[in-house]
């Protein structure tokens, strides 16, 4: 069994690609994870919006 890990992702990106690499990684639909985001971001007074962009410096880029 292949150990799955967590990427940006290249195909499904609208501005780092972590959303998209977040559902590919637990099978979610991308969509589904940047409205979770967005909403997040908006109830913590954008401190989510910091975490995302911090994220995406953590994440590495899909191979």
């Amino acid at each position: 069994m292949e150990q799955k890990k967590l990427f940006r992702s290249r195909r499904n990106r609208m501005i780092c690609g972590v959303c998209g690499g977040v559902g590919e990684y637990f099978n979610v639909d991308a969509t589904l994870i940047r409205l979770a985001v967005v909403l997040a971001a908006v109830c913590s007074a954008g401190t989510c919006t910091v975490a995302y962009f911090i994220a995406a410096v953590i994440i590495p880029d899909e191979i």
